[in-house]
């Protein structure tokens, strides 16, 4: 009995352990790479997700900063703001903000 216990137990902490959620705001996070990159073809150095607001129930903002480096050696940072439709997920707008921060 003991046995058997500790095999459940085992095999319970490993599926657990094992299983890796995605992140609700993953999808955005890559969209607001991508769009970071393309506009100013610079490398990414640093992601941090801010949060998301629901601005209306149509209509989601989710917010990111970026810590780019351009191809000159500069380094600034970039506030992406990706507004969507949460039921289509169907982009609104994608806003940029540099800060030197």
């Amino acid at each position: 009995m003991k046995k058997l216990l500790i095999s459940f137990l085992a095999i319970l902490i490993y599926s657990t352990v094992s299983v890796e959620a995605m992140p609700e705001y993953e999808k955005w996070g890559k969209i607001a790479v991508e769009e970071t990159q393309k506009r100013y073809n610079a490398d990414i150095i640093d992601y941090k997700h801010i949060g998301r607001t629901e601005l209306t129930p149509k209509k989601s903002e989710e917010k990111f900063k970026l810590w780019i480096r351009s191809k000159a050696g500069n380094e600034f940072g970039v506030f992406v703001s990706i507004q969507f439709d949460p039921s289509t997920e169907m982009i609104h707008s994608i806003q940029f903000s540099e800060t030197n921060r």
